[in-house]
């Protein structure tokens, strides 16, 4: 597989992108090198699917040698469910579950008063981590999404109740990565830290990644709600004095369907949406996610907890 945007002979400086596509295919060697049993977490988002592509030429042509891990709450779109069932299988992998409304039979855990599930997402994560016993869990988190996440190292050390302390963290000098761990630790990996959107729909563009098609603009019956605009969605309905309106709109990125907003847009390629990415002034979960909406350290609470 060649690299994005290719210089031209005689050239050996490297591009943004081929920079960032290697130093993320370094840190998943890296990982798979050190740590005996690492997971991708997999729900068929853009930033997952630039990982697995990632993944994908750092072993080629052997196989990815892990499994992917989709914590489903339930209340997904189903076209993104869709391009995940048919990525894992186009290669081989084993695709884990770690279902939310069975954990809710199980009485893990308990339905929020507001039906929402992605505050719930943390308990079932856990439980799957320590069932499957990963020691290194690959995540898609970028530095440009949230305060919180952009202080977080590449290689995130968890105690063994997988809970975050930001101020106990690694030091990562020279492209370095700690990977040593205790029986019951782990570490979350984000080889994707030092990307921004613009770079990953960047590197769609230059790679041609298949994407569910509710990233591109189309109409849509959505109602406003916080300044946000909801699809109508059979676990997110219009509440009284909500109108019912057709828009034209597409999603940034893509969660529990009870949260996660559209916005509107004319953006119905790829390229169209670089374009749109590059004069944007407000982040993707700042836009978009109303679980980001609770308090100004609501990620940051939610990951010292054992998030992602």
């Amino acid at each position: 597989m060649t690299s994005p945007g290719t210089p031209s002979a005689g050239r050996y400086q490297l591009t943004q992108l081929q920079a960032l596509e290697a130093e993320a295919i370094f840190i998943i060697r890296e990982v798979v090198a050190e740590l005996e049993r690492p997971v991708l977490l997999f729900s068929g988002g853009k930033d997952s699917i630039v990982m697995l592509r990632l993944a994908e030429k750092a072993f080629a042509p052997a196989p990815i040698p892990f499994p992917v891990l989709h914590v489903d709450t339930g209340h997904n779109f189903a076209e993104v469910l869709d391009l995940r069932d048919r990525r894992a299988a186009q290669l081989g992998l084993q695709l884990v579950v770690a279902s939310v409304p069975d954990a809710l039979e199980r009485g893990l855990v308990t339905e929020p008063p507001d039906g929402t599930r992605n505050r719930i997402q943390t308990p079932v994560l856990l439980d799957a981590l320590e069932k499957g016993g990963y020691t290194a869990v690959f995540g898609g988190a970028r530095r440009d999404e949230d305060k919180a996440r952009a202080k977080e190292r590449i290689f995130s050390f968890r105690d063994d109740f997988g809970q975050w302390d930001p101020k106990n963290q690694r030091p990562e000098l020279w492209g370095l990565y700690n990977g040593r761990i205790h029986p019951g630790e782990s570490i979350r990996v984000f080889p994707l830290s030092n990307w921004t959107e613009l770079d990953i729909w960047s590197y769609i563009a230059a790679e041609g990644i298949e994407l569910p098609a509710i990233y591109f603009a189309h109409d849509r019956e959505v109602f406003e709600r916080n300044g946000m605009l909801f699809a109508v969605h059979e676990v997110c309905r219009p509440r009284e004095g909500e109108e019912v309106f057709t828009a034209r709109v597409r999603y940034r990125t893509v969660g529990d369907a009870s949260l996660t907003a559209a916005v509107r847009s004319e953006a119905d390629t790829v390229e169209k949406i670089v374009e749109e990415v590059a004069t944007t002034r407000i982040t993707e979960r700042g836009a978009t996610r109303g679980d980001d909406k609770f308090s100004e350290s609501a990620m940051e609470d939610r990951k010292r907890e054992g998030y992602f």
